[in-house]
């Protein structure tokens, strides 16, 4: 791609779009910490049992597996509402859903209404997250992938600053309106939530005036193959499918094999008196069943976006993916013990919540920018290799300030740098996944993609308390630094490819019409 001046990479900044962008990215910024933070907060504060705040955190999973209902994005148009265009509908619908259920959550009190108030919060989290996909469609269809940096850059202000605003914002509140630790007040949460719920209006306006993205007409019907009774058993077959896989493998490490093995007893024996025996045999069955009442074609709704992905990538989808699933796992593994390792290097936490929220914010945003305009001037794949280098290099000043202890000047070092690579990398890795990412299929392909991203970082995270035991922190940062490194290994080589042709080019099939 030829490089382009730096008052052209500034001009991407300067397009009505990216005042839209941060607006949405305010409204996916709110609801997602009002269900998922501060809500806990608001339980304990009314005395609800831990062990339900911790199972009403499973609110969050709505986000994790927003792929599987993505489909129904970019396949079916809403009735009434359809009019507007499938983006800016999906999006008017979902906002006015959260505004609802966030002004509804706030007249529920948990000491008396709790399962109300988490059947609410279950419908903001499901309407949040669907914004969430309507949002990164809309983002992808209305510029070219060299301006998606910047965009992406502009929603993470948004985003960044109603999170805060969300949780630090949102205590200060109820606390004004008199509810405290010591005395609560569910009149003053009431007013924090419907305050919240108010404040979503803006995106509700913007939505309503912005324009519907340029997508060709042929394009959006060629993806709507599939009639609304069949996604909808597409997607309830896929939700069984996530529940039931795992479940029979459990089982079945749990059924006692050996006695069979050892002729103790029989098969019959183990369906008569081993339970997880017939909870496998339980879970093969509706896996079975369901697959066979929608037939061959049962989830072809989701499956045909990875199906078009890999026919235009063939044999590169493997280095992409590869690529995609080990992006951020340098930063992410080391992240889950982050705030763990401040307390126990003796930081306090007025100490860490200022430097962490203040200058954190701030070099999270200067770095999103920063790679906007990089990207702009000099393209996606150079930015993405220095985005990965930064993300596992600033791990090694968290090597340095363990050994240096709870020294307040490299603390404020180490966090200004690690939040400003942090923002460099996302939008780098934004503008690259949306780079791969088929128009006909926008909505599907990138939830698809963003899920694979975090899916093997949280896994290696849910370990690095385990590593941090065994190895301490100072070798704990060293292997979160190295674990970049096949990251690096995966964009050189995908970059020597692209050399000389400038954007990723897909193998072209009749079946697949790329943008």
């Amino acid at each position: 791609m030829p490089r382009k001046t730096w008052r052209a990479a500034l001009a991407a900044y300067a397009s009505p779009s990216t005042l839209v962008l941060l607006l949405l990215g305010f409204a996916a910024g709110m609801p997602y910490m009002l269900v998922f933070s501060t809500l806990s907060v608001w339980l304990r504060e009314a005395g609800v049992a831990r062990e339900t705040i911790g199972y009403a955190s499973l609110i969050g999973l709505a986000y994790a597996f927003k792929w599987v209902w993505s489909p129904l994005l970019d396949q079916w148009r809403l009735p009434l509402l359809g009019g507007m265009g499938r983006r800016r509908s999906w999006l008017l619908l979902s906002q006015v859903l959260v505004v609802l259920g966030l002004i509804g959550m706030g007249f529920c009190d948990p000491q008396k209404h709790l399962s109300w108030l988490i059947a609410l919060a279950v419908l903001v989290a499901f309407a949040s997250a669907t914004q969430d996909i309507a949002v990164d469609a809309y983002r992808l269809e209305i510029a070219d992938d060299q301006r998606q940096a910047a965009l992406a850059a502009s929603y993470m202000a948004g985003y960044r600053v109603a999170a805060l605003l969300a949780t630090a914002g949102a205590l200060f509140f109820a606390e004004w309106f008199g509810s405290t630790g010591f005395s609560y007040l569910h009149e003053a949460w009431t007013g924090t939530y419907v305050l919240f719920g108010v404040l979503m209006l803006p995106a509700v306006f913007t939505t309503l005036v912005m324009r519907e993205p340029p997508v060709p007409l042929r394009t959006q019907l060629s993806a709507a193959r599939y009639g609304l009774t069949h996604q909808l058993a597409s997607v309830f077959v896929l939700i069984i499918l996530l529940v039931s896989v795992p479940a029979s493998f459990t089982q079945m490490f749990n059924t006692d094999w050996a006695s069979v093995v050892f002729g103790d007893a029989t098969m019959l024996d183990l369906l008569l008196e081993d339970r997880a025996f017939l909870r496998l045999i339980l879970y093969v069955l509706l896996t079975w069943a369901c697959l066979s009442s929608l037939g061959r074609r049962g989830l072809a709704p989701v499956l045909t976006p990875v199906n078009d992905f890999i026919m235009r990538y063939r044999w590169q989808a493997l280095l992409l993916l590869g690529l995609i699933a080990t992006y951020r796992m340098s930063d992410t593994v080391m992240g889950v013990m982050a705030n763990v390792f401040y307390i126990d290097m003796g930081f306090t936490k007025d100490q860490i919540a200022s430097v962490s929220k203040i200058f954190g914010l701030i070099m999270t945003l200067v770095g999103a920018g920063a790679g906007g305009l990089l990207i702009v001037r000099f393209g996606i794949l150079p930015i993405l290799f220095i985005g990965g280098a930064a993300s596992a290099a600033t791990n090694i000043l968290f090597l340095m300030l363990a050994d240096m202890g709870p020294n307040l000047e490299m603390l404020v070092v180490t966090i200004s740098l690690d939040n400003f690579s942090s923002g460099l990398a996302t939008s780098a890795f934004v503008a690259y996944l949306s780079s791969l990412t088929n128009l006909k299929f926008s909505a599907t392909q990138y939830a698809l993609l963003s899920s694979i991203m975090l899916l093997l970082p949280r896994l290696i995270g849910g370990y690095s308390g385990v590593m941090v035991e065994k190895f301490g922190y100072h070798d704990f940062f060293l292997i979160t630094a190295l674990l970049g490194v096949p990251t690096l290994i995966l964009i050189a080589l995908h970059w020597r490819q692209e050399a000389g042709r400038g954007k990723p080019v897909p193998v072209e099939s009749p079946a697949a019409e790329t943008h």
